[in-house]
């Protein structure tokens, strides 16, 4: 069987919540029906609401059910957009991005800037992939110079003055490649100080760091069920009591911002899921960064070449995450080896269809484009044991030198 170390593209589903969800599965009646069997689903649909939203320090009425990540982050955005766009002609084109965010945001912002006329501008995040405050401070307070910033491409940076005409700044919680974990708070409290809505997306810190969506005061957060033991399909997003957002999908208005039949056993699973989130934190997220520091140690030790990618610290960066370059080698190639000796790893790059691209998250970091491309990024979840990490690191050198191997043969040609 092989081991399995991408618990950051999904996790595998709890035994709680798959218990869960099959009780639920047999539960007939739609939460929006007012006979009795409808009414019993909608207490088993608010219930669930009520543990999500404890979960993540919010009211059970500002948890929005959504399909998961990517619809909860298009909704965040784009329904924040659209809402920050006033009567009479009032235009807030500009919305502020960091350049390492992940594609489900990337790419609706782009979406915006060529059907809705938004001004995409890349802000720069530092070496490790941290937007820092006073970036962002820069950007609200007096505009950025035109072309800076990263990203995935987009419409560049605008040159407006001050925050008057921003729409909105949306940021990852943590970055789902390199781990490093942002200064939320404090971009959270810049925004404010300019008036301007903030939407998080907390995908990757959710389950593994304490998410308190009060204390940060942020406009919207975005989770997903299955980066935490619950099932694939279903997430949510949070919308403050005082933000509102024009919803992507319009019928029966079921919740705020969002239409269409609610799914009960989705969200009485996912409820499960933040259940176990919130009473194993502690010691779940400090076993995994022992293991993740194991695996750390012994990576640098078996193949000294190897960078590891964003925040060197313990404390900031995930406690599953650690991302590394190795130099020579394609990270499609090492996957590929890796999986064949029987271990379930991630470039942490984006693949379309089929060609193998630079992640913009290390371009954005300044990783240069040959180091870039022998990127791995091992990510430990429920079930990763110290055997596990051992043997990986066992495993590696030899990937690495056959990887280069080829590397080396394909330059030759080349």
């Amino acid at each position: 069987m092989a081991i399995y170390l991408d618990h950051a593209a999904t996790t595998p589903l709890l035994p709680g919540a798959l218990e869960a969800y099959v009780s639920a599965l047999g539960v007939v009646g739609n939460p929006s029906s007012i006979h009795s069997q409808g009414q019993q689903a909608k207490r088993m649909l608010e219930e669930s609401r009520e543990a999500v939203a404890e979960s993540l320090g919010a009211d059970p009425v500002e948890v929005v059910f959504t399909s998961g990540g990517t619809e909860s982050i298009n909704l965040g955005v784009k329904g924040l957009y659209w809402k920050r766009q006033g009567p009479g002609g009032l235009r807030r084109p500009r919305i502020l991005v960091p350049g390492a965010e992940h594609h489900a945001t990337n790419d609706a912002v782009e979406w915006l800037a060529q059907y809705e006329g938004a001004v995409v501008e890349w802000l720069p995040v530092d070496s490790v992939g941290r937007l820092t405050p006073e970036v962002l401070e820069a950007a609200l307070a007096g505009g950025a110079d035109e072309g800076s910033g990263g990203g995935s491409g987009g419409s560049g940076a605008s040159s407006a003055c001050g925050a008057d005409d921003v729409a909105l700044m949306t940021f990852l919680w943590a970055n789902n490649e390199v781990g490093t974990i942002q200064p939320v708070a404090e971009l959270a409290a810049v925004a404010a100080k300019y008036g301007v809505p903030v939407h998080v997306d907390a995908v990757s810190a959710y389950g593994y760091l304490p998410v308190d969506f009060h204390e940060i005061g942020v406009a919207a957060l975005s989770v997903s069920a299955h980066k935490i033991g619950g099932p694939v399909g279903v997430g949510a997003l949070l919308i403050a009591r005082t933000a509102d957002v024009v919803p992507l999908i319009h019928g029966g208005g079921q919740q705020r911002g969002r239409s269409g039949t609610q799914d009960v056993a989705g969200a009485v699973a996912f409820a499960a899921a933040a259940r176990n989130a919130v009473e194993t934190m502690p010691a779940f997220a400090a076993t995994l960064g022992g293991l993740r520091d194991r695996l750390v140690s012994g990576i640098r030790s078996s193949v000294p070449a190897a960078v590891l990618r964003g925040d060197v610290t313990a404390g900031g960066r995930l406690p599953g995450n650690a991302h590394f370059t190795f130099a020579g080698c394609e990270g499609d190639s090492l996957l590929f080896l890796l999986d064949v000796a029987g271990f379930s790893v991630s470039t942490g790059s984006a693949c379309q269809a089929g060609v193998p691209e630079v992640s913009h998250v290390l371009t954005a970091m300044g990783v240069p484009e040959p180091e870039a491309r022998g990127a791995l990024r091992f990510t430990l979840g429920h079930g990763t044991t110290a055997a596990d990490v051992d043997a990986l690191v066992a495993a590696l050198p030899a990937a690495v030198a056959r990887a280069s191997k080829a590397g080396f043969a394909d330059r030759a040609v080349a």
